[in-house]
């Protein structure tokens, strides 16, 4: 699996309230660990027992700590970066609010390696450091390998990227309806929304499945987790329908853990069977 995009150092901190404007709060703890789309996706696919590789940008001062923590994800970095998120996590229902530069400072420093792409079985493409998601995604065509799309919300790089995009898995606050996202060229659109069931589309057939009913302690990079699944899901040539299933029961293992501990549940669930 190559996983193409963003990384983030996220300062995950658990608290009672979040603090209205010129309030102070104590948290109830603090994190210190690699996040980002991309990177998220790339650990949950470890996680899972699959080989996974992350293309980004980690080339900055954080970054020989966020490749210390993101083992066994292979890294490969051509830019600057990553960028540093704030993350607090409300500790009654696991809602977080998140403040990030993103890829805003991101300097891309070469291209991406062709056998990188040729020896994936699906390249995951978050819309994050353009350039390198529209190379991968165009060497992956001409490949014959698929492409999913982690579409969290419209950026410019998507004008050319949907048309080479085989999943576009959509969050609900994505700009395009599922009919425009068809009309680029993508032939299957996935949408969640949230605690509802996930939703798709693909050649005139809708389906839908339940998300599972959990206590949540964490919500910060679910959707992440979720993407990186279906990638998995892709590559192991499961149906829609039980791809979208197989996923949401994977983010709902990392909904019900921390920053602390997800990962290694994540590998305890699978072990489990």
């Amino acid at each position: 699996m190559l996983c193409v995009g963003l990384t983030t150092v996220d300062v995950s901190q658990r608290v009672a309230e979040f603090p209205g404007p010129g309030q102070k709060v104590q948290s109830l703890g603090v994190h210190l660990a690699p996040g980002g789309p991309a990177a998220n996706a790339a650990r949950a696919v470890a996680a899972l027992g699959h080989r996974a590789v992350l293309l980004t940008a980690l080339d900055g001062e954080l970054g020989g700590f966020a490749r210390s923590r993101l083992h066994p994800v292979e890294v490969r970095s051509l830019g600057a970066g990553p960028a540093l998120s704030m993350v607090a996590v409300r500790e009654r229902d696991g809602e977080r609010t998140v403040i990030s530069r993103n890829a805003a400072e991101s300097e891309l420093t070469g291209e991406v390696d062709p056998a990188l792409v040729e020896a994936a079985d699906v390249v995951l493409v978050d819309g994050h450091l353009g350039p390198l998601a529209l190379q991968a995604a165009r060497l992956a065509r001409r490949a014959g390998v698929p492409v999913v799309l982690d579409a969290g919300s419209w950026k410019p790089v998507l004008d050319d990227l949907l048309p080479l995009v085989d999943v576009a898995a959509c969050s609900a606050a994505f700009e395009l309806s599922e009919t425009e996202v068809h009309a680029r060229g993508v032939p299957l659109v996935i949408r969640t929304h949230g605690p509802r069931p996930v939703t798709w589309s693909r050649g005139g057939v809708t389906g839908a499945r339940p998300v599972p009913v959990v206590e949540v302690r964490d919500t910060n990079g679910a959707g992440d987790v979720w993407h990186g699944a279906l990638a998995v899901a892709v590559a192991e040539g499961l149906a829609v329908d039980e791809a979208v299933r197989w996923a949401n029961e994977v983010a709902a293992v990392r909904v019900r853990h921390t920053a602390w501990d997800w990962v290694e549940e994540l590998g305890r669930w699978r072990d489990s069977g």
